[in-house]
């Protein structure tokens, strides 16, 4: 898995005007093809009258899912310079559709090329992105008397809290760096005094 990627901070909308044409760039995170392909078809249905509706999109922190429509423009003219941006920006888990209300200026192929590429590049720069970093996820248990001063120690030594489980033990789920798992270990133990259980699980992304 990568160490971690970086996505669109949520959906926004961009717009830009080029000789005449308008060119909205409409952007979203998109955890799966599905979600992308759902949030294509929405803004499809927002601009019937659109001249184009042209889409990339990059699903999987190592990219492993690339998809891009020039929609009628000329072909690689459109999807795929929306797709290069994506990529040059190392965005994933993320969607992008640019609508053109065509002006009556024709572009040229370099011309659109700029047009479909710099939409998605400009929506990037005010729509903003995130980091999300690689995490082991763990479970501490720890007996109902220490429980809330450990979570409040976690979290005010900036570990990720997850989830908080009350049984007859409490079990408090975090996200940890691989780098960090042996020194949180100790850090556990000593806070503890060495009465807290602690598991390691699987992997996930959060926000770094």
């Amino acid at each position: 898995m990568q160490e971690q990627y970086r996505t669109v901070a949520g959906e926004g909308v961009h717009e830009t005007e080029i000789n005449r044409s308008r060119f909205i760039c409409a952007l979203a995170p998109a955890a799966t093809e599905q979600e992308a392909q759902e949030f294509i078809a929405r803004i499809r249905k927002e601009h019937p009258t659109a001249t184009h509706n042209c889409f990339a999109y990059v699903i999987g922190a190592g990219a492993a899912v690339q998809k891009a429509s020039d929609d009628g423009e000329p072909g690689g003219t459109a999807g795929v310079p929306m797709l290069q941006m994506l990529m040059r920006r190392e965005v994933r888990y993320v969607v992008a559709v640019v609508t053109r209300y065509y002006g009556g200026v024709k572009l040229g192929a370099g011309g659109l090329i700029r047009a479909y590429g710099g939409a998605v590049g400009e929506a990037l720069d005010v729509l903003g992105t995130l980091t999300r970093q690689r995490y082991r996820l763990a479970t501490v248990t720890v007996d109902h008397q220490r429980a809330g001063k450990l979570e409040n120690d976690l979290r005010a030594t900036g570990r990720q809290v997850r989830d908080v489980r009350y049984a007859d033990a409490v079990a408090i789920e975090i996200g940890l760096p691989d780098s960090d798992v042996d020194a949180f270990r100790a850090w556990l133990a000593d806070v503890t005094a060495g009465t807290a259980g602690f598991e390691l699980g699987g992997e996930a992304y959060g926000d770094a």
